[in-house]
């Protein structure tokens, strides 16, 4: 069995589908035997990064847990929203907290400037938006995502790194938020 990590990634901690699919996919992780701790972004306390200095100084608080379980974890699951194209700024002030020298990315020897710190883990993104998704992958390239994905992650050695886009969501009828419950609840148990 995996030992996963539920990031939730979703600034706001009231009720929704994001949220709602995320408990979906951890319930059924779980019936299925997998290990699976949720790390809830919108409730940890951390302040932005100013300096160099402060990215290199060691973490602590709800940083230093967060990295504890991710450390521990083989499959990271992430779920957030797209706001302005990209992930919010709360979630990618968590990822700048998490990753920092010595845990995420570490001295480089020879040509290589740095080493990946994280590899041996696989990810999967869980991306909700208000427009179309073959509209967010054909039009604007999935740049939010892609950029997450490639400039982050794939940076810390994580990977492979698959997406799951859920668009249109404030039109969605209860029919297609029970498709996508279902969705999250297979990947949940094959710890996709």
């Amino acid at each position: 069995m995996s030992r996963i990590v539920v990031i939730q990634g979703h600034p706001e901690s009231r009720p929704g589908l994001l949220r709602a699919l995320a408990d979906s996919y951890v319930a059924a992780a779980r019936e299925a035997g997998h290990a699976v701790s949720v790390i809830d972004v919108s409730q940890l306390a951390f302040p932005l990064l100013r300096s160099k200095a402060e990215w290199s100084a060691p973490a602590e608080g709800d940083i230093a847990q967060a990295q504890a379980l991710i450390a521990d974890a083989e499959h990271l699951v992430v779920f957030f929203p797209i706001w302005l194209g990209t992930l919010p700024a709360v979630l990618k002030a968590f990822f700048e907290q998490v990753f920092r020298p010595g845990f995420a990315i570490g001295e480089g020897r020879g040509r290589n400037p740095f080493t990946r710190l994280l590899t041996g883990r696989s990810a999967r993104l869980v991306v909700a938006m208000g427009m179309p998704a073959w509209l967010f992958r054909t039009v604007y390239l999935a740049h939010g995502v892609m950029s997450f994905k490639r400039n982050m992650l794939h940076f810390v050695g994580i990977q492979p790194v698959r997406s799951t886009l859920i668009g249109s969501v404030d039109a969605m009828n209860d029919a297609g938020r029970a498709r996508w419950h279902a969705r999250m609840r297979r990947l949940g148990r094959d710890a996709a």
